[in-house]
C-alpha cells in the first residue's frame, strides 16, 4: 500500500487503483450506451433546464383554449361541468355540498374493476340505455319533456296514421277494377208534387180510411172502411165485419186509423145483397171522405184505391176505370141471396184485405167500395180485375142503414136465368112469384126481359141491378120478347 504524507507530515492512505471488471458483451449490447454517447442516456438531458429555472413551453393553440380552458375571470382549479343540475327535477344529487368532488380537490380517487370487452349487442343496449327512461305519466305529466316536442310528436304521430290510411286504401281500391272513386249528380230543387197529384190525393184521403179487425171464437179476419160522417160512422163491406155471414152478436170490431189509433167500433147496420155495411167509432173531428158522383165516371179515369191488402195498412195503388156498369153476382151460398150490385171494373191492385176501402177518383171524391176481385185459375191475388161499389148506391144504402137500420129494394118478383140466342139476349123467366109484382103485370114463364126502364138487360144479373135501380113501389116500362114478338109492359115493382 501506498502512503502519502500531508504537510503535517502525517501519513494518509492513498486511493485504491480503480479496477474495472470484464464486461460481458453481450450485456454491454443490451444495456450500454449507443455509440457516439458519452453523457448521460437520453439525448436530450442536456436540454433540460437547471434546477431552479423555469421552462418557457410554446404559446396553447386558440382552439384548443376555446374548447378546454376556464372562463374568463375563472380562478377555480375544478368546476362543475357546464349546465348545472336542476335538483327540483325531481332526483337527489349524488353527493352534498360539503363532499362534492367536483370543488374539493383532495378527494380521494376510486379504482373500478377492469372493463370488459362487450359485444356487439351488448354496447347497443348500453349505447341506448345512456339515460334514465321516462314513463307516459313523466312524459305528460312530469314536466320532462317540452309542450313543444309533445306537439310535435303528436303531429308526426297522426301524418304517420294518416299516410298509412292512404296507403291502404289505395291497395284496397286497386284490388277492384271495377269500383271507383264517383259523386253521383243530386237534383237540387225538391220534388214538385202539385195539386190534383197522386201524392197529393193520397195524403188528403188516408187519414180518413181505417183498418177493420174482426174477431170471433173460431178466428177473424181483417178488412179496409172509409170514415164517411163527422159522427163517426163507417160504410164498409157486408163480408169483412160478418166474415161472409159467420160473424154473431159475440162479434169484436175495431177499427185502427193510419196514425196509429185503435177504437172499438159498433155495428150499426148491414144489407147483404149489396155486400154494404155501416160501423160507428166514437172519435173527435175525424177526416171525412165526400161521396162523388159515380154516374160522371167515364172509362179511362185515374182513380186510387186505399186499404189494408193482406194485412199492409194505409196502400194506396192507381189505376184507371177498366168498365163501368159492370154486374157482379157473389156469394148465394147456405141458401142466403147472392150478393149482386152493378160494379165499376179498375186495374188499380185490389187485394183481399183492400175489400171496404174507398176508390176515389183524381179530386180525392168517393166513387166507389171495393168489394171483389177476379183472378185466374190458381192465383188468389189481384190480375188487374177489381171491383168496386158505385158511390151513389153506397151512398143511398149507407143512409139508409144510418136512418132506418135495413134496407129495402125494389123487387119484380121473378126467377130468371140468362140466356142468348139469335132471336133474344136477356133474362127468361122461369117462374112468378104468386101477387108479385110480375104477376101482376102479366109476366109470364119464357118471357125473355131485354131491358128495364132505361137499362139494357143482358142477362140474369143485369136484371137485377136494372131493377134495383129504382125505388120499391115505381112503375117502369119492361121491354120483353114473348113468341117472337116484342112487347112493353108497365110493371109497378114492389119491396124485397
Amino acid at each position: 500500500m501506498n502512503q502519502n504524507s500531508d504537510s503535517t507530515g502525517e501519513q494518509r492512505l492513498a486511493p485504491r487503483p480503480l479496477e474495472r471488471p470484464a464486461v460481458d458483451p453481450g450485456a454491454a449490447a443490451v444495456f450500454g450506451r449507443p455509440s457516439g454517447v458519452a453523457g448521460a442516456f437520453s439525448p436530450s438531458a442536456s436540454a433540460r433546464p437547471a434546477l431552479g429555472e423555469v421552462a418557457v413551453a410554446p404559446p396553447t393553440p386558440e382552439a384548443l383554449v376555446s374548447a378546454f380552458g376556464r372562463p374568463a375571470g375563472e380562478t377555480a382549479v375544478l368546476q362543475r361541468p357546464p349546465g348545472e343540475r336542476n335538483d327540483a327535477a325531481g332526483d337527489e344529487p349524488l353527493w352534498s355540498a360539503e363532499s362534492d368532488p367536483w370543488r374539493d380537490p383532495a378527494a380521494g380517487a376510486i379504482i373500478g374493476p377492469p372493463a370488459l370487452a362487450k359485444d356487439e349487442d351488448e354496447q347497443d343496449d348500453a349505447e341506448t340505455k345512456s339515460g334514465p327512461l321516462l314513463s307516459l305519466s313523466d312524459v305528460l305529466f312530469g314536466r320532462r319533456v317540452k309542450p313543444l316536442a309533445l306537439g310535435i310528436l303528436g303531429l308526426v304521430a297522426v301524418l304517420v296514421g294518416a299516410a298509412g290510411g292512404l296507403v291502404g286504401w289505395l291497395v284496397a281500391r286497386g284490388g277492384d277494377a271495377l269500383t271507383s272513386d264517383v259523386t253521383l249528380a243530386q237534383a237540387e230543387a225538391s220534388k214538385e208534387r202539385p195539386a190534383g197529384s197522386v201524392a197529393d190525393i193520397a195524403t188528403r184521403v188516408r187519414p180518413a180510411v181505417v183498418s177493420i179487425e174482426v174477431k170471433i171464437a173460431q178466428g177473424g179476419g181483417t178488412g179496409s172502411g172509409v170514415m164517411i160522417d163527422g159522427s163517426g160512422y163507417i160504410v164498409t163491406n157486408w163480408h169483412v165485419v160478418t166474415l161472409e155471414g159467420r160473424a154473431d152478436q159475440s162479434a169484436k170490431i175495431s177499427a185502427v186509423f193510419t196514425d196509429g189509433t185503435r177504437t172499438e167500433a159498433q155495428l150499426v147496420g148491414t144489407d147483404p145483397k149489396t155486400d154494404l155495411a155501416v160501423i160507428k167509432v166514437k172519435v173527435t173531428n175525424p177526416t171525412v171522405l165526400q161521396f162523388g158522383d159515380s154516374d160522371k165516371l167515364q172509362v179511362g179515369d185515374t182513380v186510387l184505391a186505399v186499404g189494408s191488402p193482406l194485412g199492409l195498412t194505409d196502400t194506396v195503388t192507381e189505376g184507371i176505370v177498366s168498365a163501368l156498369h159492370r154486374p157482379v153476382v157473389a156469394g148465394g151460398d147456405n141458401g142466403e141471396s147472392p150478393i149482386t150490385y152493378d160494379a165499376i171494373q179498375t186495374d188499380a191492385a185490389v187485394n183481399q184485405g183492400n175489400s171496404g176501402g174507398p176508390l176515389v177518383d183524381s179530386t180525392g171524391a168517393l166513387v166507389g167500395i171495393n168489394s171483389a176481385i177476379r183472378s185466374s185459375a190458381g192465383n188468389t191475388g189481384s190480375v188487374g180485375l177489381g171491383f168496386a161499389i158505385p158511390s151513389n148506391d153506397a151512398k143511398r144504402i149507407a143512409e139508409a142503414i144510418i136512418r132506418d137500420g135495413v134496407v129495402k129494394h125494389a123487387d119484380l118478383g121473378a126467377n130468371v136465368k140468362s140466356v142468348s140466342a139469335e132471336t133474344a139476349e136477356g133474362a127468361q123467366v122461369v117462374n112468378v112469384t104468386d101477387g108479385g109484382a110480375a104477376a101482376k103485370a102479366g109476366l109470364a114463364e119464357g118471357d125473355v126481359i131485354r131491358k128495364v126502364g132505361d137499362r139494357q138487360v143482358r142477362n140474369a144479373a143485369e136484371l137485377t141491378v136494372a131493377v134495383r135501380q129504382h125505388q120499391p113501389g115505381q112503375t117502369v116500362p119492361v121491354v120483353l120478347a114473348r113468341q117472337g114478338r116484342e112487347l112493353t109492359i108497365q110493371v109497378t115493382l114492389q119491396s124485397d
